[in-house]
């Protein structure tokens, strides 16, 4: 099934998952994470710039994917970004 045909309630029933949504995920996170100065003033201009413009293509392209780019370069490439990549796993059952 390709990745925008996924929704919560599907995953949920196919892998028979319990969704907790009142979780503190961050409880034991003891310090934030700094940020360049240059990230925080790119981001201190564009998040409400996407939120004035407020569709969902103005929050990915100016808040998300920077973010993203951003959180690949913290953990040293050690993860993947995909964008526009439909995904489709021989293992799900549509």
């Amino acid at each position: 099934m390709p990745y925008k045909a996924f929704t919560l309630e599907k995953v949920r029933k196919q892998f028979g998952l319990a969704i907790e949504s009142n979780q503190d995920l961050f409880a034991r996170v003891s310090q934030p994470i700094p940020l360049a100065q240059e990230f925080t003033a790119y981001l201190n201009y564009s998040v409400p710039l996407a939120l004035s413009i407020n569709t969902e293509k103005a929050r990915s392209k100016m808040v998300i994917a920077p973010m993203l780019v951003q959180l690949k370069r913290l953990l040293n490439d050690q993860i993947s970004l995909f964008s526009g990549v439909e995904f489709a796993w021989a293992f799900w059952s549509a």
